[in-house]
């Protein structure tokens, strides 16, 4: 069995590593023993950097499954010193807002090096994984540079226009708190899917939406031109985990992300937001919350398949547990056809 994930962030490479648990804890002859793991991660969250290329989610998705992540943080390596960027502040060169630490430092200057050497973005992120046994290969999204920006509504007077930020300094620096009006991502149009994104899903026997956010990081990877034409000649179940539990984002300000383009904080506005891939959606299935179960019966009319289960990855049991149960809808699709 070859699964594909759609992911990013934090939770996405937190659900990665339980994915992998899951098939590592498979019982010999269960279908999800042996099954290689393909993971596409969004890139709309790079920028450049003091001269170097920053890839967040693509790192934290190498950090989490090799174990380097620190996990009271959240992000970037565990036993971090910032003496480096300590002197990068000092000199002007890095805002204080946005700090790297000297291991992750080290990731970025080989990443930038490789790149200015004539290396693609696949390429470098092979190099990168090979370092230590991930269970699973990386892709990002594209090989081409489609950094996400936020525009900032103004106020109605001249004095105030709108005015655009890179994600970065809106999600970090500000928090999101700003209030966003759209999300651009600037050279989409001329973007094209990784090779190793397209044979992935090309060759895929069920592709698992990961509960990461849904505009800025699923989002951004299913607007890379000609991702949705791949995923619709896809002939494999796609079941999502949703990122939202009883009206709440699970981690981070995906709530800010949905309101700027009017979608509810809310598991079941999420599914509709993603639609029915028989109606030219994404999802064939949809996991929800136990809290959420009330959505079910409502989703389920509209086409969705839906199932109730604990999403909370607290550990890494439950981690495996919420992917089993991903594995287990979509094989319950594929037999239906």
């Amino acid at each position: 069995m070859r699964i594909v994930v759609l992911a990013g962030g934090v939770g996405g490479a937190r659900f990665v590593r339980g994915v992998r648990e899951a098939v590592r804890r498979a019982a010999p002859g269960a279908p999800l023993a042996g099954a290689a793991i393909d993971v596409i991660v969004n890139t709309g969250d790079d920028w450049w950097l003091a001269g170097l290329r920053i890839t967040p989610d693509l790192d934290s998705m190498l950090y989490t499954l090799s174990g380097q992540n620190d996990e009271v943080r959240g992000w970037g390596r565990v036993g971090e010193s910032e003496r480096v960027s300590a002197e990068l502040q000092a000199y002007g060169v890095t805002p204080p807002w946005f700090t790297l630490g000297d291991l992750d430092l080290g990731t970025h200057i080989a990443r930038t090096a490789w790149l200015r050497a004539g290396e693609t973005p696949s390429e470098v992120v092979r190099r990168l994984q090979q370092r230590w046994e991930l269970g699973v290969t990386l892709h990002p999204a594209t090989d081409d540079e489609v950094d996400t920006h936020v525009v900032i509504a103004g106020d109605s007077g001249a004095a105030s226009p709108a005015r655009e930020l890179h994600f970065q300094e809106w999600w970090t620096r500000y928090r999101a708190s700003l209030p966003a009006a759209r999300f651009v991502q600037h050279g989409i149009e001329s973007a094209a899917p990784s090779p190793g994104a397209l044979d992935a899903l090309l060759d895929a026997d069920l592709v698992l939406v990961a509960p990461s956010n849904p505009v800025v990081s699923i989002g951004t990877v299913l607007a890379v031109p000609g991702m949705l034409d791949a995923i619709a000649a896809e002939r494999a179940p796609i079941v999502g985990v949703s990122p939202i539990i009883a009206g709440a984002a699970v981690r981070g300000m995906a709530d800010a992300c949905l309101n700027a383009i009017g979608v509810a904080t809310d598991a079941g506005a999420v599914a509709r937001h993603y639609g029915l891939r028989r109606d030219g959606g994404l999802l064939d299935g949809w996991l929800v919350a136990e809290e959420d179960a009330a959505l079910v019966a409502p989703l389920d009319d509209e086409g969705f398949a839906v199932r109730a289960v604990p999403l909370w990855m607290n550990d890494l049991d439950t981690a495996a547990a919420l992917a089993e149960q991903a594995v287990a809808l979509g094989l319950e699709l594929r037999d239906e056809d």
